[in-house]
């Protein structure tokens, strides 16, 4: 090999030197290195050292204490959500209970409202049918004699029953009031004018009832309240007779609204619609 030759190679391999030395050639894992004294001394491969590193069991027993901590971590956020959740439902459940409780309170008293209403009617009903009443510190005895006193009225032909102590009398209201009207017509006069003469005479202190009938054409036509509202209207009127042009006692009367009920003839027929529009008039043994 000739002069020229070899200072071509050598001139290439400097050249190499100088690019490797810029480029960073001593991350080579086997670049020589100086050692002591100044001579090139051969590196480890990285390679070897993380091996090592990954062998040590100090970083192994790191590595399953830090999986540890995070499964705890995870646990303990499981843990609050279901604390939050069971905090929740109990809330619910509290109010359930409290809703409960008011409910049976509620219930409670009307139950015993409703005793007490009970206990206070029992009494009303007892005193009503006592046999003895007290006004104004006089002792007064009721009438133990309706049925023979019955046996005087004389009413021109309007049914008059006995029903164990009390006497009813039956006026059809088409002898006082047109159809579907509470307005008394002329003719009413005639005929309660001799039932309040007698009642006046026959029983002064008796407990009189007056109840309004009516048939189911009402209460077909504007429902059961119409029914009922046309029998009140009807008594009220038969009780404004008997206190402003009889002048018997206010007290001694009360009414009864009962419609459409307690029909006397079924409602199939003319003839029975009529039966059942009636005033009825109830003489009890108590007295006012």
């Amino acid at each position: 090999m000739n002069d020229r030759n070899l200072w071509r190679i050598g001139s290439s391999l400097c050249i190499a030197a100088a690019v490797c030395g810029i480029a960073g050639c001593s991350q080579n894992p086997y670049w020589a290195v100086p050692g002591p004294g100044g001579y090139p001394q051969a590196t480890m491969p990285m390679n070897s050292a993380l091996g090592a590193n990954a062998s040590d069991p100090n970083a192994s027993q790191l590595a399953e204490l830090s999986r540890r901590v995070q499964l705890l971590d995870d646990n303990n956020r499981q843990l609050h959500t279901q604390l939050a959740q069971s905090e929740q439902q109990s809330q619910v459940y509290r109010e359930e209970l409290d809703l409960v409780r008011k409910q049976l309170s509620d219930s409670t008293q009307q139950l015993e409202s409703a005793a007490i209403a009970a206990r206070e009617a029992q009494t009303q009903v007892r005193g009503f049918q006592a046999s003895t009443q007290v006004r104004g510190g006089a002792s007064i005895q009721p009438n133990t004699n309706l049925s023979q006193q019955a046996s005087r009225l004389n009413l021109g032909g309007l049914p008059v029953s006995q029903e164990g102590d009390r006497i009813r009398i039956v006026i059809p209201s088409d002898q006082l009031f047109a159809p579907g009207s509470a307005q008394l017509i002329p003719q009413s006069v005639q005929v309660l004018d001799p039932v309040a003469a007698q009642l006046r005479s026959l029983f002064p202190r008796q407990r009189i009832g007056i109840e309004g009938y009516t048939d189911n054409s009402q209460a077909m036509a504007g429902g059961a309240a119409n029914s009922h509202q046309l029998a009140s209207a009807q008594a009220s009127a038969v009780l404004d007779l008997f206190t402003r042009r009889a002048g018997m006692p206010l007290g001694q009367f009360f009414i009864v609204a009962q419609g459409a009920n307690q029909p006397s003839q079924p409602n199939y027929s003319a003839m029975g619609r009529a039966a059942n529009r009636r005033i009825e008039l109830v003489v009890y043994p108590d007295q006012f």
